[in-house]
């Protein structure tokens, strides 16, 4: 830390230009057209998803199979479509991608609308497995918008203005859907979230076209297999992405391990009513709110792989304190504590990415990453029911906290590299 001290001290002009990256992102026009965009199809995301749920739970009696499937229909499309959406992704222009895919979204819905207008109740679950396998266009789409017409110094305070507005909606989402379709019921939830789409493409359609961008994505006479091919090569032959992809997988089997145990914490180590999970999902919310804000504020002065580390280290101890704790408070305190650095973790991986990515291979990269921490996640969440049953919950939790630990030793080079570099400069 030393020789990157000695720099900032060599480069007056250097911390004052990161002091005021976060400031200019919010004044760049066509950013703040993309921030609108996704504030939109964020409040319709969480309007058709507790629609969707509470109208199958209404329907059914509370049917178990009938409620899982909502879920399979938004995790099954990451697995299945993620790398053919990032081919196409770095294939097709991406600002025209994005309108078409929430425009696209949007028309799913009135089609699933008047599908249920006519009886057929089942086809709720449909705008969540279209909205799904869209979305595995859009993501990386979005991203090679940023990287292709953003400067490098706008990126990561971006990342962590969307990481804030994900967060804030963790919290407020789940209010909003209930109370739009407790109000107004199944059919104007839809209608209002097909209307939310629709705008969320005509704000889009402001963003001004780039020859470059608009027209130079398409690849002539190349198979989708063999880009396919060509992107896991490029990930695999990439030292930094390869690091990033198998921290990433990491991530996704400790939060998978301990994602479905939330309300054994309560009940077993706490021992208090499964109604008092709220006492834990408070702090989360609040912290996930504020560490969005503070990895916004810092964003400018704070490198990703420090903001990445930074993140595994606290959260692994924050687990790991969860699963033994046997007081409320400590509990709870530790509930804030990770959603407080966990924005750090996404943020810092996903602007190493960016800075490390071709622009034609952003797709492709995102595609190949998204299904190695879904997939790990998911394998976790089927095993963490019978591994309850067998270990302590704190062993599990400690087990959550070390695959984090084994995803900071992954990418410990980075930051080693990060630093041989810096002290390798001239003043």
């Amino acid at each position: 830390m030393e020789s990157e001290t000695h720099m900032m001290k060599s480069k007056p002009g250097r911390e004052s230009k990161n002091m005021f990256a976060s400031s200019k992102l919010l004044h760049h026009p066509w950013i703040r057209i993309v921030l609108i965009s996704n504030l939109l199809t964020q409040t319709g995301i969480w309007i058709r998803n507790f629609a969707v749920l509470l109208y199958v739970v209404n329907k059914t009696g509370g049917d178990a199979f009938a409620v899982s499937m909502i879920s399979v229909a938004e995790y099954a499309p990451m697995l299945v479509f993620a790398l053919i959406g990032g081919v196409f992704a770095d294939r097709w222009p991406p600002r025209r991608t994005l309108i078409w895919c929430d425009a696209l979204a949007a028309v799913s819905i009135w089609i699933v609308l008047a599908a249920m207008k006519s009886g057929a109740w089942e086809a709720v679950f449909f705008p969540t497995l279209i909205s799904a396998v869209l979305s595995q266009l859009s993501q990386p789409s979005g991203m090679r918008l940023f990287q292709e017409r953003a400067a490098a110094d706008l990126i990561q305070p971006a990342m962590s203005v969307f990481q804030t507005m994900f967060a804030v909606f963790m919290v407020l989402g789940p209010v909003l859907g209930t109370w739009v379709y407790q109000t107004f019921g199944i059919g104007v939830s839809m209608g209002l979230t097909g209307t939310v789409f629709l705008l969320s493409a005509a704000v889009l359609g402001w963003i001004p076209a780039d020859f470059k961008a608009e027209g130079g994505g398409r690849r002539q006479g190349t198979s989708v297999f063999r880009e396919m091919r060509d992107g896991i090569r490029y990930v695999t032959s990439n030292r930094v992405l390869g690091r990033l992809s198998l921290c990433f997988a990491a991530v996704g089997l400790g939060i998978g391990l301990i994602s479905p145990l939330s309300v054994f914490i309560v009940t077993d180590k706490l021992g208090l009513p499964a109604d008092h999970l709220k006492w834990l999902s408070i702090p989360y919310g609040a912290g996930e709110i504020a560490g969005g804000i503070a990895a916004f504020a810092l964003a400018g002065r704070m490198a990703p792989q420090t903001l990445l580390m930074l993140g595994l280290i606290v959260n692994a101890a924050g687990i790991a304190v969860t699963g033994w704790s046997g007081m409320l408070w400590l509990t709870m305190l530790a509930q804030f504590v990770i959603a407080l650095l966990q924005p750090a973790i996404f943020i810092g991986n996903q602007t190493l990415v960016m800075q490390h990515t071709e622009p034609e291979y952003i797709g492709r990269v995102s595609g190949i990453r998204t299904p190695l921490m879904t997939g790990a996640m998911l394998l976790m969440m089927s095993l963490s029911g019978v591994l309850a049953g067998r270990l302590p919950l704190g062993i599990i939790y400690s087990l959550a906290g070390l695959c984090l630990l084994i995803g900071l030793l992954i990418v410990l080079p980075l930051y080693r590299q990060r630093e041989s570099a810096l002290a390798s400069r001239p003043e």
